[in-house]
């Protein structure tokens, strides 16, 4: 029989295996918690830093902030512009144009120039012959009438050869007038250096177009065309156009591009044409320029390290790439350095947005 003894012992190995049971699981629990934690500690420390975006919109406007040694480092220097006068410029559009067809009119040209000249020739050789035939015929039995006879027909056959000759050069000559102008025109019967250098590819002819209800009261000698972005080439007044732009409606004129100014038969460019009249206005130079979704931008400095994109417009241009602007603040500061890199902060700060939202 178990005496109170040995059920007082049972009772106290039962607490103790008990107390066992707890202490383990204690130590255990408090080992897995210390262990997470060690865990997102070390998944805390090694989650990467993010630096603030240094980019932002401000009134619509996008605006880059860098500190002093980035926008060292970028290179990134400002000009205070000052207002200037420029001659206001005219905005038409400019084709340049095959000229397969003034080159077959100048060989035509010049086919019937020589036909006539070798008409004219034989027409000498035939009236001689027709005067000395007179002249022996007057004497009797020194030639028969029938080789007088056959001198005058002769002549009259070259005669008729040198009209004809003379009104296929008329026509011709005509018809030059009447497609290119009396300046081409001209140029082309004369065989003169304009035409030469278009016909051999040493220029370019290009037909300038104004806009629909827009005209000028005296045309300017020169004028500046813009190929591409960036690209500009003089060109040269030669003549009102003989026909218009059938997709601008608008008045035309013809000016000359050397070969190596970039343009080619078939461009569609821009003209600028000065007007004569002054306007005031801030020249920005191309280095300032940056060129986003089809448009020009420039970046100001609004405050000590922080510049705001603008956009600018491309209507007056300067023959060194530049655009005349009117409208910005006086003194303004521009980036005339650097533009191109606070363009590529914006493009960064676009990318770090995306993989965040991820």
């Amino acid at each position: 029989m178990s005496t109170p003894k040995m059920m007082r012992r049972a009772l106290l190995r039962s607490v103790l295996v008990a107390g066992a049971v707890i202490c383990v699981g204690v130590a255990a629990t408090w080992g897995f918690i210390r262990s997470h934690n060690e865990v997102a500690a070390e998944a805390e420390r090694e989650r990467p830093i993010k630096a603030p975006l240094r980019v932002s919109m401000q009134n619509g406007a996008p605006v880059v902030r860098l500190d002093l040694e980035t926008e060292q480092r970028n290179g990134i220097e400002t000009t205070a512009l000052m207002p200037s006068q420029h001659q206001e410029q005219l905005r038409a559009y400019g084709t340049v144009l095959d000229l397969a067809r003034l080159t077959d009119l100048s060989n035509s040209y010049a086919a019937a120039k020589a036909q006539l000249q070798t008409a004219q020739a034989k027409i000498e050789a035939s009236r001689a012959d027709v005067d000395r035939s007179r002249t022996l015929y007057e004497k009797p039995g020194t030639i028969p009438l029938k080789q007088l006879q056959a001198a005058e027909a002769t002549f009259g056959v070259d005669k008729a050869a040198v009209a004809a000759a003379e009104s296929q050069v008329r026509t011709l000559t005509a018809t030059a007038n009447q497609e290119w102008g009396p300046v081409l025109g001209k140029s082309l019967v004369d065989g003169s250096a304009m035409v030469t250098g278009l016909i051999e590819r040493h220029d370019f002819l290009v037909q300038v177009t104004l806009p629909p209800g827009e005209s000028m009261s005296k045309l300017p000698e020169t004028a500046v065309l813009q190929i591409g972005k960036t690209a500009q080439a003089i060109v040269t007044y030669v003549s009102p156009a003989t026909r218009t732009d059938p997709k601008i409606q608008g008045v035309s004129y013809f000016y000359i591009a050397s070969a190596d100014s970039g343009v080619l038969p078939g461009m569609s460019v821009l003209a600028f044409l000065s007007s004569g009249d002054a306007v005031e206005g801030t020249l920005i130079p191309a280095a300032s320029i940056v060129w986003l979704q089809g448009r020009a931008w420039i970046y100001r400095r609004t405050e000590p390290n922080t510049f705001t994109r603008i956009a600018i417009s491309t209507d007056q241009s300067t023959p060194d790439g530049g655009y005349f602007v009117g409208g910005l603040p006086l003194d303004v500061q521009v980036v005339t350095r650097g533009a191109q890199s606070l363009l590529s902060e914006e493009f960064r700060a676009q990318l770090r947005v995306g993989e965040d939202q991820k």
